[in-house]
Formats: C-alpha cells, sequence, structure tokens
C-alpha cells in the first residue's frame, strides 16, 4: 500500500506491489474497460473501498487511498464504472470461473433494496421492503438491484454466492423524474432477470455442461422462464399452492391428424395432492453443509408460463408443505431441494454487502454513480472470496485472544476481509524493514496506519 507523488499534480497514488498477485491482476482487468484516464484511477479507488472504515461513503474511500486534490476526477471515475457497468462484470466472470464445477454452473437472480434519503437520488422510488425488521415497514424509499450471482460449491465452506453484476429497477411512474440526459427505457425485473441470463451465456456456454438458475417464486413467471429456456437455462423455483397444474397430454392416435398435445385436460390441485397421505417418500439430500433427510412427494405436470412438461416437488415443513418445480421434468428431487437451498446464499451475500462493505450508503445522486458504487461493492466481495477460495481456515481467523468463542464454524466474510488487509499491510511493512529503514519511512508507515484504524 505505498504511496508515492505524482510529478504532475503532486496527487499521492497507492502502488499495486503489495496486493496478493490474483487480486492486482483482477484489479487492472477492470481498469481496461474504462478510457485511459479512468482506468488508471480504477485500481486505487478499489484499494480505497478495501481498507475504508466507519460509514462507507465515497470520501471515506478517498481517504483510504489517499486521493485528496483529485477527488473530483475519481467522482467520474465511479461515475464511467456505473455507464460500463455490463463490460466490467466480464472480468469478475473470468475471475470467479476457475472456482465453479465445470459440470453444471448454477446461477441465482434475486432483487434486493437499499435505503435512501432525499428526492435528488436519481432512480429512487418506494418499493415492496422484504424484510420489514421489528417497526414493522411495509415499504422502503430508495433503490432495487436486480442482482446476477454464480453459486460455487467450496469443499469445506459449502455454497457460496459470488455476485457477478446488478441492474437498478425503476419504476415506469418514477422514470419521468430523471434529467433528460440520463433517459431510461422502462424494464420490468423479468426483462431484466433474463438480459442478464443472455449477458452472462456467451462468457459460460463452452465452459460448463448444463446451465441453471434459480429464482424466487416471484421471477417463476412466463416472460422469464421463455427467456432462460430460450437461453438454454433449466430454472428451478418455487409453485404457487394454487398455481394452474394440467395432467400430462394423452399420446395422439397415429390416425389423428395435427400435433401431439402439449398439454393435458384434467386440473391438478397441489392441495389435494399435498392433503392426500399416499405417495409421500423420503430422500436425502444436502442442505446447508449438512445431509438431511426429507418427506416428499414428487410427479409431473403440465403448466403454460413454463410451456409444457415440468418436475413438481412437494416439500413436507414443519410449518407445512411448500411446492416447487424445475423446467426439466427429468430433474431429481434432490437436485431441486439442493438448488433452492443453494439459493439462500444470495440473501447472505446482501446482508454482507450492506453490513460489510457499506452498499447504499455512498451518498451519490448522479444514476450512474448509484449503479457504478453497488457494483464495486459486489465486485470487492467477489474478489475477496476468491482470493480467500483457497486460503486454509487458520489463515483467515485467529480467535486466539478470544477463548471463549470455541463454537465450530466457517470464516465470515469480514474474517476474509480483515485477513486481505493484514496481509497487504504485512508486506508494506516488511518491505519498510528491509535494507536500511529511516526514521522518516517509520514515521510515514505508522501515520498511514494510524488513519486507518481510526
Amino acid at each position: 500500500m505505498t504511496f508515492h507523488t505524482s510529478p504532475r499534480t503532486k496527487e499521492p497514488f497507492m502502488a499495486l506491489s503489495h496486493l496478493p498477485t490474483s487480486l492486482a491482476n483482477a484489479f487492472c482487468d477492470l481498469a481496461r474497460w474504462l478510457d485511459r484516464r479512468s482506468g488508471s484511477r480504477l485500481p486505487l479507488l478499489l484499494l480505497g473501498i478495501l481498507f475504508a472504515c466507519q460509514r462507507r461513503t465515497v470520501t471515506s474511500w478517498f481517504r483510504a487511498a489517499g486521493i485528496t486534490v483529485e477527488f473530483r476526477q475519481n467522482y467520474v471515475t465511479v461515475c464511467a464504472v456505473g455507464r460500463e457497468a455490463d463490460s466490467l462484470a466480464m472480468s469478475i466472470v473470468l475471475a470467479v470461473r476457475p472456482l465453479l464445477r465445470r459440470q453444471r454452473l448454477t446461477v441465482a437472480i434475486d432483487d434486493t433494496p437499499t435505503a435512501r434519503y432525499g428526492p435528488e437520488v436519481e432512480g429512487c422510488g418506494i418499493h415492496h421492503n422484504p424484510t420489514p425488521g421489528p417497526a414493522g415497514e411495509k415499504f422502503v424509499y430508495g433503490h432495487i438491484w436486480v442482482t446476477l450471482a454464480a453459486l460455487a460449491k467450496h469443499p469445506v465452506w459449502d455454497t457460496i454466492a459470488l455476485p457477478l453484476q446488478a441492474q437498478l429497477y425503476i419504476r415506469q411512474c418514477d422514470l419521468a423524474k430523471l434529467p433528460p440526459e440520463r433517459p431510461r427505457d422502462f424494464r420490468t425485473k423479468l426483462e431484466m432477470a433474463a438480459e442478464q441470463l443472455r449477458w452472462l451465456k456467451p462468457w459460460v456456454e463452452n465452459h460448463f455442461e448444463e446451465l441453471w438458475v434459480v429464482v424466487d417464486g416471484g421471477y417463476a413467471k412466463k416472460p422469464f422462464l421463455k427467456a432462460a429456456k430460450a437461453a438454454g437455462y433449466t430454472v428451478v423455483s418455487r409453485l404457487r399452492k394454487d398455481a394452474a397444474l394440467w395432467s400430462l397430454p394423452l399420446p395422439k392416435p397415429s390416425s389423428q391428424p395435427g400435433p401431439q398435445a402439449t398439454y393435458g385436460k384434467e386440473r391438478i390441485s397441489l392441495a389435494k395432492r399435498a392433503g392426500q397421505k399416499r405417495g409421500w417418500q423420503q430422500v436425502e439430500c444436502v442442505q446447508y453443509g449438512e445431509r438431511v433427510t426429507k418427506t416428499i412427494k414428487t410427479f409431473q405436470a403440465t403448466w403454460r408460463p413454463a410451456g409444457g412438461l415440468i418436475r413438481v416437488v412437494l416439500v413436507q415443513e414443519e410449518g407445512g408443505w411448500l411446492p416447487f418445480f424445475c423446467v426439466d421434468p427429468a430433474a431429481t428431487p434432490e437436485e431441486m431441494l439442493e438448488a433452492m437451498a443453494d439459493r439462500n446464499a444470495e440473501e447472505q451475500t446482501f446482508k454482507d454487502v450492506k453490513e460489510i462493505w457499506g452498499a447504499g450508503q455512498q451518498q451519490v445522486r448522479n444514476l450512474y454513480s448509484n449503479e457504478g458504487c453497488f457494483n464495486l461493492n459486489l465486485w470487492m466481495y467477489s474478489l475477496v472470496e476468491s482470493w480467500a477460495w483457497s486460503q486454509e481456515e487458520k489463515a483467515l481467523v485467529n480467535r486466539a485472544a478470544s477463548p471463549w468463542d470455541s463454537e465450530p464454524r466457517r470464516p465470515s466474510h469480514q474474517d476474509k476481509r480483515k485477513a486481505l488487509q493484514r496481509e497487504v499491510l504485512q508486506a508494506e511493512i516488511d518491505e519498510a524493514l528491509c535494507g536500511r529503514p529511516t526514521k522518516e519511512r517509520f514515521r510515514e508507515l505508522a501515520e498511514r496506519l494510524l488513519d486507518l484504524a481510526a
């Protein structure tokens, strides 16, 4: 984290020599998608995000990176990241792709809100609040982010969701509030999710045998299901308990003209199927890192939003039965249950990105700046997880100072972020001790460490 001085601007900037090689390469890969001036400033800004503390505003990024007189130019860089977010996200796909199993790529799509304040923040609106909290707020004023994440299976830490990109959803009634120089066409969440799958396919189709996507029940609708099928993805999702399912079509006699029917003529009631005592069976699957036994009932049906045949699985839980479906009728119930459990890893990612990286706290107003800030937080999460993937647990977290904390658990994302910070700082300290260290060099190092600690 060495600072040097630019002879032209006298602006301190941070070298990448103390970063792990994989992270330094990822920073440079992200920068190459921007123009030369913004790209040269992006690696320094990313280091500032890594070391920022307290409230994670953009100015806290600047302070951690030592950015002073060039702060306006770095605001321009944040805006440029939002404008070119789709292109920069390609570098994240390449960075996390080696961590994913080649047999099947499973991605998750969901949306999450970030609360904002003030009428001048572009793209804001009133949205349903998925996490009301103790006060029971039904609505939240802010942004909604439709986020695509790859689900990676770690050999020890189970499933980890690695965010690839996020798009800002703006309600149609809020589009008129945008300034004329930044217009935006209205797109539903379903259209945005389908667009993300089409964007991802060229980067993964030749590297994986199968492409699966798991989504919440809100995305299990015809526009998304049809687009996902056309792009070659197998969709697994939750099914409405009152879904209009139909039986399998009867085989068409050879003497009867016309094509084979797609849908049956008998209506299937999920409530009646779940209420019947016969047909239930027990299967074993791995959920949340543990092998569990589930009581299920499975069958095939036809469903018009999916365009034909699907596999349905009813699961008996303590609070009642839950229905799930897969557009591939050959999928096994175990695969479906495990995929739906893995989808919850994205919910944990949303929590960490907001609490640890401060997503939504950046206090920027411009539409592109907001998109740039949120995606930068997501990408730092994925890059830190990629760096920690092959690290030993004892190198990531040391609880020797807390003997009461003896419960075994996997390292948290905060543990991994702090371990990366320690490695970078240790590299700088080792450099200061090399050769013949001077008193001035020690003083500069101590002042920077004090600034980061405070």
